[in-house]
């Protein structure tokens, strides 16, 4: 499979069976940004053809991992500025297509209880926004795997259209929760919120606030589901190196949200203005938040101030004038969350 069709919600497994969950829509030609999720290791409690697995949850656990054991796994990308992980062409094993896994169960018929709940729930939100089952996908542990009879349900939505069509279903449902569909209540929240820290430096009062007018978590009868609305590489607008980017460290900024339309999305992006610099070196040109995580998708509405801290990127596209960015949810301690004006 070529590299470009290659995206976000995909999982990929490396010659020393290390598996990696792929990371947004633009990729070097020779390499995927991707982010190691599990890792061979008799300690393991998940276990897969006879061999355990270890997941590795946390940022700071992944770079150590990575950086001591595998750097070959770690690149000095000049297209995005940055030193990252991602995973060489030569080195990919296999690949998981999330639209595949749902052709298998299909096709052979669910294996377990999560593969059978797994595939209704997709069936259902394929049915009630009226797209085809083909624009879905499963990932996560289920993708490869490696799930087990507790864990999360993660769906993926490919495509613009799609994915508002989608979005627009799942809040019909939310908002007229049954037994098979329903919102997080106030200790599954707290559950949540608590898997964040410390990376997400927010009071459970802010992150439930902002948690309860998304759709993206949600519970299918006895199943926490997490889904992603994942745009094709060409209605994202970018491609390998246009624009390139460079890291001007992080910051934290005010600003007002004038267009949130590709919130919904992951990657997901806020068009901004009358920005304030609270910490940082002050730029004249910034126009946007953008977040590679599902984590802060969906989380503010035009015309609403927003809190945000993370890094500072110079955007050069080859034929538009420079401006500037910031990047959330690359480092801990990032955030956005809605505010109040100046």
């Amino acid at each position: 499979m070529k590299t470009r069709k290659i995206l976000e919600g995909f999982a990929v497994e490396t010659v020393e069976k290390l598996i990696f969950a792929v990371k947004g829509l633009v990729h070097p030609p020779d390499r995927l940004i991707a982010c190691v999720r599990y890792l061979p290791d008799s300690a393991g409690n998940r276990v897969r053809e006879g061999l355990n697995y270890r997941r590795v949850y946390h940022f700071n656990e992944q770079h150590q991992i990575i950086h001591s054991q595998y750097p070959v796994y770690l690149h000095d990308e000049p297209a995005f500025g940055i030193r990252m992980q991602s995973v060489p062409v030569k080195r990919i094993q296999q690949v998981y297509d999330p639209r595949g896994r749902v052709a298998d169960i299909c096709a052979r018929g669910p294996k377990d209880c999560l593969e059978e709940n797994a595939l209704a729930l997709v069936r259902l939100l394929a049915q009630t926004a009226n797209v085809p089952l083909e624009k879905l996908g499963i990932s996560g542990s289920l993708l490869f795997g490696l799930h087990h009879s507790k864990s999360d349900i993660d769906i993926v939505v490919y495509g613009g259209a799609e994915g508002r069509a989608v979005h627009q279903a799942l809040r019909h449902l939310l908002d007229n929760p049954s037994e098979s569909v329903r919102p997080l209540d106030k200790d599954q929240l707290m559950a949540l919120h608590t898997s964040h820290q410390p990376e997400l430096p927010l009071s459970f009062a802010d992150f439930a606030r902002l948690q309860t007018r998304k759709v993206n978590e949600f519970f299918f009868k006895e199943f926490q589901c997490f889904i992603m609305f994942v745009k094709w590489p060409d209605q994202w607008g970018e491609r390998y190196a246009d624009p390139s980017f460079e890291q001007c460290g992080s910051a934290k900024i005010l600003a007002r949200v004038t267009d949130e339309r590709e919130s919904i999305f992951t990657p997901c992006r806020y068009r901004v203005e009358d920005v304030v610099f609270l910490n940082g070196r002050p730029k004249s040109d910034l126009r946007e938040i953008i977040s590679f995580r599902g984590l802060f998708s969906d989380q503010a509405r035009a015309g609403q101030w927003v809190h945000a801290k993370g890094s500072l990127e110079r955007v050069i596209p080859q034929s538009a004038p420079v401006y500037y960015r910031l990047t959330v949810g690359g480092q801990v301690g990032d955030y956005l969350v809605t505010g109040t004006n100046p």
